[in-house]
């Protein structure tokens, strides 16, 4: 069955701008919804990214050039992924309709290239 990686595109503030207790309630609602995935046999992986905002690697003159990034203060950052097993698009969709993410953000849904690995 095909894998897809669900890219969960958020802008910072959203998720700075909660209390406490809207965090807490918010991390239960993706861990149930995970969960749920998970029950379903769905599930393959995910798992939220450090807030630091990682590296950028390209290669110029073939030196290997490092530089920090994405910044906090970016307007859409991936702030997380999930990798689930669909028929199709049309069944990712579904499966995913419900992910508490498109409260706070948008999906980006991607279908992996099994050939390719």
């Amino acid at each position: 069955m095909p894998t897809f990686i669900m890219m969960l595109h958020e802008d910072p503030a959203t998720f700075a701008a909660m209390s406490p207790d809207e965090m807490q309630a918010t991390i239960a609602q993706y861990m149930a919804w995970g969960q749920k995935m998970e029950a379903s046999g769905r599930l393959r992986g995910g798992q939220k990214l450090k807030d630091e905002g990682g590296r950028r690697l390209t290669a110029r003159d073939g030196k290997l050039l490092v530089t920090d990034g994405p910044f906090a203060e970016a307007k859409d950052v991936i702030g997380g992924f999930f990798m689930i097993e669909a028929a199709s698009y049309a069944e990712a969709e579904a499966l995913i309709a419900d992910c508490p993410h498109l409260r706070y953000g948008e999906i980006e849904l991607r279908e992996t290239d099994e050939c390719g690995a």
